[in-house]
């Protein structure tokens, strides 16, 4: 398994090589540190490292710099078994993580964690990435308890979209022990009055039993499976859920929308990710088998 940890230096991007690190002792995989470097003014990182600030800069100079700051950080958190050899760009963070990931199994990473109006309208890097990045992505927050990622939650809703998480699930059970909890979010806040009849549940219960056994027959006695009535939307049931279940990890498919319907609605899993404590995985369901 190859591993690509995106970092900045901060704490945050510390938290995602340490989860990094767990993850690969369980599937004996490889960590490689990445680091994009976009030299916009003198306040730079290079700066922040004691470096000559001048605005331009040999890059040979100043990769061989930001490549020994990675290797240090990352060897103090990734056994050397784990760790690969880091990789430093010049670029725009996003877009190069995107670009790199595709030479990877899984992307892990932090987010900053904004909320509110201006992270809805901008964006981050980590939020562009798992729009945009066909390899599968975990985000991880400094509040992150991701054990030995033995308890995981799974989203459904039916699509083919969502079955392309199922996998990653199974193999990560497999590999832990661990339980999963498979949830569908019954929200009648998608529905007219007229239609908001309970037997609905019952109808998308059946529905979960069988894809249950179609998907998850290997480990079935350590699956569990539940639907949830809300009013709310999607992304504030399982918010809620979460935050009163608290996961190792949360695993959820995206369909990858992008541009300005994006922007307007966002989707399920870039909320839930923006709200919850807990790792989340994010599958694109583009990526091609």
């Amino acid at each position: 398994m190859k591993i690509l940890v995106p970092i900045d230096f901060s704490d945050r991007s510390k938290k995602a090589l340490e989860v990094a690190a767990k993850f690969a002792q369980l599937f004996e995989g490889m960590v490689t540190p990445f680091y994009a470097h976009l030299p916009i003014s003198e306040l730079d990182e290079p700066y922040a490292l004691g470096m000559s600030s001048k605005l331009y800069q040999k890059f040979d100079e100043l990769e061989d710099t930001l490549s020994n700051r990675v290797t240090e950080i990352s060897a103090s958190l990734v056994d050397e078994k784990y760790l690969a050899k880091p990789i430093v760009v010049m670029g725009n963070a996003a877009q190069a993580i995107i670009d790199e990931s595709n030479n990877y199994d899984y992307v892990i990473m932090s987010s900053h964690g904004r909320t509110g109006f201006s992270r809805f309208l901008l964006g981050s890097v980590a939020e562009k990435v798992l729009r945009l990045s066909n390899t599968p992505v975990m985000i991880v927050e400094n509040d992150s308890d991701v054990g030995n990622f033995e308890n995981i939650m799974v989203t459904t809703d039916f699509s083919d979209n969502a079955a392309e998480a199922y996998p990653h699930a199974i193999r990560i059970a497999k590999e832990t022990g661990g339980t999963i909890d498979l949830i569908h979010i019954l929200s009648f806040d998608q529905f007219d009055e007229k239609e908001k009849d309970l037997s609905l549940r019952k109808i998308r219960e059946e529905r979960l039993k069988i894809l249950k056994k179609e998907y998850f027959h290997e480990i079935s006695d350590r699956v569990n499976q539940q639907v949830i009535i809300s009013q709310n939307t999607p992304h504030e049931a399982i918010f809620k859920h979460v935050s009163e279940n608290p996961y190792n990890l949360v695993i959820m498919a995206t369909v990858g929308r992008t541009g300005i319907n994006y922007l307007m609605m966002g989707s399920t899993t870039a909320n839930v990710v923006r709200h919850v404590k807990s790792a989340v995985l994010s599958v694109n369901p583009k990526k091609s088998s």
